[in-house]
């Protein structure tokens, strides 16, 4: 049995994991008869796997998905929705995150395209990509403030979302913006072209984009940024999420 001086100093270490699985060895006859070589195997191999699922569940708190029941696995893929299962195969991988490519995401309100983005966002996280979910809206909302605010800090801001391994934006210009915030958008697309990989959910395809960013040079800017290395999602479908599922359903 380890002494308290030995205990003090694994707490100390934060290996809280390895004293109860020290303790569960010492009431274990057949772990007891092991040699010291397997019973240190046996105690590391605790200890790492309780960090980094420790570490995934903050990866996945941090996130801020408004839900984690998505998942790739429970991916609906009828016919009528016209989801290419080898395409999002690939990207369940992570290799777009890898290669700082995006993922456009498009469909008709209620068609999925949230549930598929926190899905690509949970298995990123998974394998250990630093994700962040956010509307396009609170986004905006966030630079806007750091940039009229005494106190505000826009770089800041922008170097936090920048530096995501994913952002994912929801609500993709649901609406038109101004010419303030198109500005915003540019600033951080350009932080993350060709460095992250971001995930677009919008209502419309890149054709209708250039309408609701206004200023023809700044939305010509920020669809080269996005478009060029983006895989394209459109989800189909005659019904909606609520009306195939319910509102716990799955995609």
């Amino acid at each position: 049995m380890i002494n308290q001086e030995t205990t003090r100093k694994l707490h100390e270490m934060r290996l809280t994991s390895m004293i109860e699985a020290l303790s569960s060895q010492e009431h274990n006859e057949n772990i007891r008869q092991m040699s010291f070589e397997d019973r240190l195997e046996l105690l590391v191999d605790i200890a790492y796997n309780t960090r980094q699922n420790n570490k995934l569940e903050r990866l996945i708190k941090d996130a801020g998905f408004s839900t984690t029941a998505p998942s790739i696995s429970n991916i609906d893929y009828q016919p009528d929705r016209q989801l290419n299962q080898d395409v999002i195969n690939k990207l369940a991988t992570g290799a777009y995150i890898k290669a700082h490519h995006n993922v456009l995401i498009m469909g008709a309100s209620g068609n999925g395209k949230t549930w598929l983005a926190t899905a690509l966002g949970i298995a990123a996280c998974r394998q250990f990509y630093k994700v962040r979910y956010v509307r396009l809206p609170e986004l905006l909302d966030d630079l806007l403030v750091a940039k009229n605010e005494v106190n505000g800090d826009f770089k800041k801001i922008l170097v936090k979302y920048g530096k995501y391994d994913l952002l994912i934006i929801d609500e993709w210009l649901l609406t038109p913006v101004s010419q303030e915030q198109a500005t915003f958008i540019l600033e951080l697309m350009e932080r993350r072209a060709g460095q992250r990989a971001t995930i677009f959910c919008s209502q419309f395809g890149p054709m209708a984009w250039h309408e609701k960013l206004g200023q023809s040079q700044i939305a010509d800017a920020i669809l080269d940024r996005i478009v060029h290395t983006a895989y394209h999602i459109e989800i189909d479908g005659k019904k909606s999420m609520r009306e195939r599922y319910g509102i716990g359903g799955q995609l």
